[in-house]
């Protein structure tokens, strides 16, 4: 516990004194390895964690260890230099993009890794736009510098052409691959140098030099009077005194690249190898310098409830109580987990507090900061932190909390749709209302999984963004859960959508002993552009429908579309307008509206044109040069599209999008094209029409 004890004995620190920051990165950049390192120089930690050896403090799900890597965000608390640091380690992996995006929206900066010899990666671009979208300033460490092929400048260079921004470079790196001792400290132009012998100190201390390799000093120089002038490029102060040649003070610099970070248009770049113990001090000293506190952001938008106004927030402990609850975990031990970020004011344990957006109050029963896994009861939290609730029942991923006389709902988070789904069953038919009630706990967890049954066939249907992720979802049940399942084949979601307008009419009509049923509507349904989803349109005059049955109709229609006209996918990007109909005074009902409503749009969609739209990925894939003729046939033969392919040392990274359904078993094909050396990522990008062949042929399959 004495390890714990340093962050509750040292918690109410100055708003100015928090950083919440966020490391981000694509797959197998390093970023949990950095994380440890983190955890280990700031006293948080005594031992660094190994994920080859799964015993690391963020990893610590069975399935993270077992596979090396991240699969949930872990949150944790430490200190450096006086500075309170929130620490969030996401996943790289695109099938857990939920976690990277929840995590974003309440943090205040991140800190973005890159692998020195693979520069910017696809998943690299994902979780930087993911960055943009939040503005959320952020720093950039270029890890692996050990590694063969490591190229800090042409990363850098990449940093700037491929995501548009402008890296201001503050270390330069002195060796590199087997080479690599430490960095050049582009201020105070001393070097760093890391002993890489010294097993006894894990790179806790390192040699501060005055003197700078003269292999490097010209580049040095170089480096450092651009850094210079990119700087005062952001301060009209120290511009004119850059352009009548006074000199600058490193303080003055400071200042000035720390607003300029905040206001994202500076983005501090430093370099390192985590597993080798060299460079993570002073990215933890920028992340102290230039990430901003809460007191820097100053205030929150939202908006207020009752009257549809925008309203702001000041990030401080007297204001009003604001929270954001990003994150839901079930825990075996406390039960329900509410990850929450505290905006502003105060909260304490046993008080209630209101959730704006579903205007419910709930009860705070416990208030726990967590270390990963690990949980320390505390009995209030501060504005600027993130803590887990134990208590509120109805709060979910998204949901603002707030003080009921003063209520505001913050920014949703949004989160993408999935693409691939299975279906799955319990063993024994005693364990289907458990089946219910586990997927309905794991769905509360994660955004990205979702489930619907299959009324036709009785089938369950589990969705989530990859093979990976359900694979995963599947093991925790049978591990956290006990719960034994069959599960099917993997499956595209495919979506169904029409291409031409359509009119028609429903009409349910039924006469039984007593009251009968009558329900008469008539609809034009008409395509949207794609992504739009639905709309419905009441054009209803005259009270030819009266207007209770106008909702009943609507549901009808969603229903329909839910279930799908064509091959049972959802229909999308559709407009339906009911502009006429009619009713009986005594046999109309709800009831009679809404299968009017269903017959209505599945008669109109069969005359608009449907088809089927498929998830397109967006591939990378890596191979060495002699084996690139064939992989970009072999992605031809599957409907791909090639966009191009780049140099990397000695190997060529092909680019494109594929179909999904062409891509099952993927890793196989790829590793017997390359002999085992050729590998690759995937990310959905968007959905595109099935051509008119494939459909024929699915359709009479169905049959």
């Amino acid at each position: 516990m004495a390890q714990q004890s340093i962050v509750t004995k040292n918690r109410n620190v100055p708003i100015d004194k928090i950083r919440n920051v966020g490391i981000i990165a694509h797959i197998d950049s390093g970023k949990t390895t950095t994380t440890e390192r983190i955890l280990f120089y700031t006293g948080r930690s005594y031992k660094i964690g190994d994920i080859d050896e799964g015993n690391t403090q963020m990893d610590w799900m069975e399935q993270e260890r077992e596979r090396g890597i991240t699969i949930v965000s872990a949150a944790t608390t430490t200190f450096w230099k006086g500075v309170r640091i929130n620490i969030i380690d996401t996943p790289g992996h695109v099938d857990f993009t939920a976690e990277v995006e929840r995590s974003l929206r309440v943090l205040d900066g991140g800190v973005v890794i890159f692998d020195a010899e693979e520069g910017v990666q696809s998943q690299s671009e994902t979780v930087w736009r993911q960055a943009d979208k939040y503005k959320v300033p952020r720093i950039c460490f270029i890890n692996k510098m050990d590694k063969l092929g490591a190229n800090f400048e042409g990363t850098v260079g990449e940093i700037e052409d491929r995501l548009g921004a402008k890296p201001a470079v503050m270390v330069y790196p002195i060796g590199k691959e087997q080479e690599y001792q430490g960095v050049v400290d582009l201020f105070s132009m001393k070097s760093l140098i890391w002993d890489r012998n010294d097993k006894e100190n894990q790179g806790s201390k390192y040699l501060v030099k005055d003197e700078i390799p003269s292999d490097i000093k010209d580049k040095v120089t170089a480096f450092r009077a651009k850094l210079i002038e990119q700087i005062a490029e952001t301060d009209d102060n120290l511009l004119n005194k850059y352009l009548s040649g006074e000199e600058i003070s490193v303080d003055e610099l400071k200042a000035a690249l720390r607003k300029a970070a905040i206001a994202y248009k500076l983005i501090p770049v430093y370099c390192g190898t985590s597993l080798r113990n060299m460079g993570v001090q002073p990215m933890l000293d920028a992340i102290v310098d230039y990430l901003p506190s809460p007191a820097d952001l100053k205030e929150i938008k939202g908006t207020n409830p009752t009257t549809q106004k925008e309203e702001s927030r000041k990030l401080t402990n007297d204001e009003k109580f604001t929270a954001l609850s990003f994150k839901i975990q079930l825990d075996p031990h406390v039960g329900k987990l509410t990850y929450t970020r505290i905006y502003s004011g105060t909260l304490e344990s046993g008080s209630y507090i209101y959730n704006a957006s579903k205007d419910k109050q709930e009860r705070v029963s416990r208030i726990l900061l967590m270390h990963a896994n690990q949980r320390e009861e505390i009995d209030k939290a501060y504005a600027g932190e993130i803590v887990a609730l134990v208590g509120p029942k109805e709060t979910k991923t998204g949901d603002t909390l707030a003080d009921q006389n003063n209520p505001v709902i913050l920014e949703q988070i949004t989160f993408p749709e999935p693409v691939i789904s299975l279906a799955i069953e319990p063993k024994t038919k005693a364990d289907q209302e458990k089946l219910s009630y586990t997927l309905q706990r794991l769905a509360e967890e994660d955004p990205t999984f979702k489930v619907k049954i299959n009324h036709e066939t009785g089938q369950t249907i589990m969705s989530g963004m990859g093979e990976l992720h359900l694979e995963i979802l599947v093991d925790r049940m049978k591990r956290e859960m006990g719960m034994n399942v069959n599960v099917g084949k993997p499956q595209v979601a495919y979506k169904e959508t029409i291409t031409k307008s359509g009119d028609a009419e429903g009409k349910y009509i039924k006469q039984t002993g007593g009251h009968g049923q009558y329900g008469h509507c008539l609809v034009k349904i008409d395509p949207l552009p794609r992504g739009e989803g639905f709309k419905f349109v009441n054009k209803i005059k005259g009270g030819s429908i009266p207007s209770e049955f106008i909702p009943p109709i609507e549901k009808g229609v969603i229903e329909a579309m839910e279930k799908g006209v064509l091959l049972g996918f959802p229909v999308v990007d559709t407009q339906v307008t009911l502009y006429d109909g009619s009713y009986h005074d005594v046999d109309s009902s709800d009831i009679a509206f809404k299968i009017a409503g269903t017959m209505a749009f599945q008669n109109a969609a069969k005359l608009a044109g449907l088809t089927l739209l498929e998830p397109i990925m967006k591939m990378e894939i890596t191979v060495p040069e002699e084996f690139m003729g064939v992989t970009i046939g072999d992605i031809s033969s599957k409907r791909g599209k090639i966009l191009g392919t780049e140099k990397r040392t000695k190997a060529v990274v092909i680019k494109g999008y594929v179909p999904l359904a062409e891509l099952s078993g993927y890793a196989t094909v790829i590793r017997s094209l390359t002999e085992g050396r050729g590998f690759f990522y995937i990310e959905p990008s968007h959905y595109e029409e099935v051509p008119q062949q494939i459909i024929k042929s699915m359709i009479e399959k169905n049959k």
